[in-house]
């Protein structure tokens, strides 16, 4: 098996209030910000003749289109990302890559000053 991965980055804000209702003052029922990590990793049993399972070309546009639409938003406000924890945003890059690609394995996503880290795989 053969794997592949890009990583980006991207600076958005959200706030998980719904998820901390009723602990009065709890950072995470405000909106801020971070800035995020992700890791978008394709799997393939073969590679091409070309000799590799994506042209890193291609999959770096594919992670440009997908930053270009997190960056700098308020990730709420982003359809299928309205509750917008580190697993639900890995869950909708994966959905997001997964249009364009059947080879999406994996996305791994980061708030590394934070050291906090969640991921979504593909199902076997």
């Amino acid at each position: 098996m053969y794997e592949q991965s890009v990583t980006f980055s991207f600076e958005a804000a959200h706030e998980l209030g719904s998820n901390v209702a009723g602990r009065d003052g709890h950072p995470y029922a405000r909106v801020h910000g971070h800035s995020f990590v992700a890791t978008l990793t394709l799997r393939g049993p073969s590679v091409g003749d070309e000799g590799w399972i994506m042209d890193y070309a291609a999959l770096k546009a594919l992670c440009a289109e997908i930053q270009g639409r997190l960056d700098h938003q308020f990730l709420n406000a982003i359809p299928g990302l309205e509750r917008p924890t580190l697993e639900t945003i890995a869950a909708w890059i994966f959905r997001a890559a997964a249009e364009k690609t059947d080879l999406v394995w994996r996305v791994e996503i980061a708030r590394p000053t934070l050291g906090e880290r969640a991921a979504y795989t593909a199902q076997s």
